[in-house]
């Protein structure tokens, strides 16, 4: 694989044949632990906020929890044949924090690392390059215990535990991204409370994301000076908005929604401080006196690259007396500060999770991170979309999540066309999965996984996935 950070050939491919992406672009799929894992209970692994907040009763759908999943924790190898059958060149996979370091301090849990070690073995030894992501939302409950991302020392547990797991795999592993999309971390965990741990308090959602941020930023610090060759990034979830007419009070309301969303991470990781009109903002929420010296400039460590998750547009408003904010994602708390402003349906295609479909705003987002931070390599490192599949005689025809790749993969084809140095895509999710507070009642997988037997069927998407990866772009639309 390619140096993500290297040179690579712009030349693309556009005619009556299709698109052609880059030489050495990076095609991949992501998962992550708890998603898909199980074994919740063995190989020393100790409960996370999400075991404690799916065996909490009303707080996921139907009480599902992750204590099986995907079994992936026994199924492995056989998940790894799978990859390899289509054509993966890279496997985005998340560590589960409480396997590897189940106090959330001190020493390495060997079983854990033995386990993260046999599973990138195995993918090395059918070409597969692994990326690991530290953290995508498991925290240890004894940390949370102990004050969860709110505190302040939690950022300095996460380093260690960075420092800990790089150490351990690092002979193996070259690409490293530290944390998974922190404003759902912060913001539906500490803020609306309808992620784990399920907190409701918008002061302390703030002071999470900073915390957050100042864990990567010592994550990042730790591992470069341990390993410089090493790939190091952070994956943002960022999103499209839009007004919903060129009114002011519109213009402000995505003024504010693209702080809250976007600049409120782009702008401390990659410039080293935050915007001032999201500041002033949160002015009734908090001060920032957590905020300390030196902060910043450790949130800033330079990138070797930025991941982007991508999934839809915000289309919003200003607030009209009476009518209240749409509910639970989008509850008043996710948005501390702007709670009245109104998140507006326009009609156009949804995903089952009720998410507009919108492949030009990708374009619109890749292309902002180009124009207004400081140029580094870009990664999708999620894309997809969760559909109502059936299971008719063995096979799964999704015609819409392969739609919906189709034409977003051709959002970054025309990124790319534009000057966009996007390094490669990770599609989200190789299987069907625990999706968070939805259980298993939403799928994302580009592989249907029947949750009884364990049974792994490739649907459509999946083979037309491989064929992309098979020539290195898009057949004709």
């Amino acid at each position: 694989m390619s140096n993500p950070a290297s040179p690579q050939s712009t030349q693309l491919l556009e005619d009556g044949a299709g698109s052609t992406f880059p030489s050495g672009f990076v095609w991949g799929a992501a998962t992550a632990a708890y998603q898909i894992e199980g074994a919740v209970a063995e190989g020393g692994r100790t409960p996370s906020i999400w075991d404690t907040f799916s065996h909490t009763p009303g707080r996921v759908l139907h009480g599902h929890t992750g204590d099986v999943a995907c079994d992936h924790y026994h199924r492995f190898s056989d998940d790894v044949k799978l990859m390899a059958e289509l054509g993966l060149k890279a496997y985005r996979l998340s560590v589960a924090w409480p396997r590897i370091q189940p106090d959330g301090v001190g020493p390495g849990n060997q079983e854990g690392l033995d386990f993260y070690r046999r599973l990138v073995d195995e993918l090395l030894e059918h070409d597969i390059e692994p990326w690991i992501t530290l953290y995508h939302w498991d925290l240890p409950q004894s940390i949370e215990d102990a004050g969860g991302w709110p505190a302040r020392d939690t950022a300095f547990r996460f380093a260690e535990y960075a420092t800990l797991t790089h150490a351990a795999l690092g002979d193996r592993v070259r690409n490293w991204i530290t944390l998974n999309e922190p404003w759902c971390s912060a913001f539906l965990g500490y803020g609306s409370g309808v992620h784990a741990p399920g907190r409701t308090v918008p002061a302390e959602a703030v002071r999470s994301a900073h915390h957050l941020m100042l864990g990567h930023g010592l994550a990042t610090q730790a591992m470069r000076a341990a390993r410089p060759d090493h790939e190091v990034g952070v994956t943002l979830n960022l999103y499209a908005v839009s007004p919903q007419t060129d009114s002011p009070g519109d213009a402000d309301a995505a003024r504010r929604i693209d702080g809250l969303a976007n600049r409120f991470f782009l702008d401390p990781i990659l410039r080293g401080s935050y915007p001032a009109d999201v500041v002033s903002d949160l002015a009734a929420v908090t001060d920032f006196g957590h905020v300390q010296d030196g902060d910043l400039d450790t949130i800033s460590t330079p990138l070797s690259f930025l991941g982007i998750n991508y999934y839809s547009r915000h289309v919003v408003a200003a607030p009209l007396e009476g009518v209240a904010p749409e509910p639970y994602w989008r509850a008043q708390s996710c948005w501390p500060g702007s709670e009245q402003v109104r998140f507006v349906t326009r009609g156009v295609p949804v995903t089952d999770m009720n998410w507009e479909i919108d492949a030009p705003g990708l374009v619109e987002v890749l292309q902002l991170v180009h124009r207004d931070y400081p140029e580094l390599p870009l990664y999708i490192t999620e894309n997809g979309s969760a559909f109502v599949d059936e299971l008719v005689d063995g096979q799964v025809d999704d015609g819409d999540r392969l739609g919906y790749f189709d034409a977003h993969l051709r959002a970054c084809h025309t990124a790319i066309a534009s000057g966009v140095p996007l390094r490669g895509y990770f599609a989200w999710s190789l299987l069907d999965n625990y999706e968070w507070a939805w259980g298993y009642t939403k799928r994302f997988g580009m592989v249907y996984v029947d949750y009884d037997s364990q049974l792994r069927i490739p649907k459509a998407s999946a083979r037309w996935y491989a064929g992309v990866i098979r020539r290195n772009g898009l057949t004709a639309q």
